[in-house]
């Protein structure tokens, strides 16, 4: 499964630098949900332990998650977790108008010109996408997932051996859209860029009609801030990862700090701007008409004013509490507004349901 919403799952946000679980209370009727805040808890992991989000120690990541989900008292067993990077493959593509069972039938065969690993290596899901033009056409759209088997067993894995069971594999880039959706109204006619920026990789997924028309994860993140600083000045990672986060360090001067942090901004907008040029050839759009950040360095000082003036576009921080009630007295407020960049995917993985698509 790799497509869809959920009430009573955890999400649980294996990323590079810490694990993030969300568990969610949701109520009302459909089409008019509400949500609250059940559990959230984070647990930051050794530098090297998860590498370009390949985990390198397994015992490491196992243990973290049995530690998190006792320290914050999760008792809910099945979790939803979220993959990304180079072994996932995102792709929209036209096909000519045929059944569900037409179509479920042809999708291997249709993926294999889109996958560049072999299929009997990876998983598949798909889904129909609404399109007017399409459908004047005589077309229908289709938005396929692709993950290779191996990155998926490796996070299944982990969470088994921390006595958990995985009952739906999701996207980040997809994860990171069901947050926006639950907490912001879908603009009409416009288009949104959602960038969510963790350690090590950057999901961009690109919306439009509140559908997803481009999707890609590029291999940049806060801890090419850190390594910046670590090399420049001459500091451990973790004096590195102190200045970066603006706390005092002998050895880095504040503005030593900033100047670098700012070239390793110029070198993030320089590959956004690659990606927002290369949709716009492709896809038939010409513009970006606001830029959502999430993600722990969406937080970086001066980077959402620098690509709002870059891009010409209005930037803000997401905020996937928004819509999201939670009792003051189990979470402070001002922790709440400090965390939620970093909790986007994982909140957007507790909205998964088993089955849904």
């Amino acid at each position: 499964m790799l497509f869809g919403k959920s009430k009573n799952l955890v999400g649980l946000d294996i990323g590079s630098s810490s694990i993030k679980a969300v568990e969610l209370l949701v109520g009302g009727r459909p089409g008019r949900e509400t949500y609250k805040l059940k559990s959230l808890g984070v647990e930051p992991l050794p530098p090297q332990t998860i590498v370009e989000r390949d985990i390198i120690d397994n015992l490491q990541v196992s243990e973290a998650i049995k530690k998190l989900f006792a320290e914050r008292k999760i008792k809910t067993r099945s979790v939803c977790t979220g993959i990304a990077g180079n072994s996932v493959i995102v792709k929209k593509f036209s096909l000519a108008q045929m059944t569900p069972e037409e179509l479920a039938e042809s999708i291997h065969w249709e993926a294999e010109q889109y996958i560049p690993f072999p299929i009997a290596d990876v998983n598949l899901d798909y889904q129909a996408v609404e399109s007017s033009k399409a459908a004047e056409q005589g077309k229908m759209e289709v938005l396929l997932a692709a993950a290779k088997k191996d990155k998926i067993s490796g996070y299944t894995s982990v969470i088994t051996q921390a006595g958990r069971n995985t009952v739906v594999v999701d996207v980040d880039a997809f994860a990171v859209q069901n947050a926006y959706e639950i907490n912001y109204e879908m603009p009409i006619n416009r288009v949104v860029a959602l960038l969510n920026i963790g350690a090590s990789l950057m999901n961009i997924n690109i919306l439009y009609q509140g559908v997803s028309i481009f999707s890609r994860d590029i291999s940049i993140g806060g801890n090419n801030y850190t390594d910046a600083i670590q090399k420049g000045l001459n500091l451990s990672f973790e004096r590195a990862e102190a200045a970066k986060k603006g706390e005092a360090v002998d050895g880095a001067a504040p503005q030593q700090v900033a100047n670098i942090m700012n070239e390793v901004s110029d070198d993030l907008k320089n590959e956004i701007q690659k990606t927002f040029e290369f949709f716009k050839a492709t896809s038939g759009q010409e513009r970006i008409d606001q830029i959502m950040l999430s993600g722990g360095t969406a937080k970086v000082s001066g980077l959402a004013d620098l690509l709002s003036d870059k891009f010409n576009t209005p930037v803000e921080i997401m905020n996937p509490f928004r819509n999201v009630s939670f009792n003051p007295k189990a979470y402070d407020p001002d922790y709440i507004a400090d965390i939620a960049p970093f909790c986007t995917v994982s909140l957007g993985l507790a909205l998964r349901k088993v089955g849904d698509r």
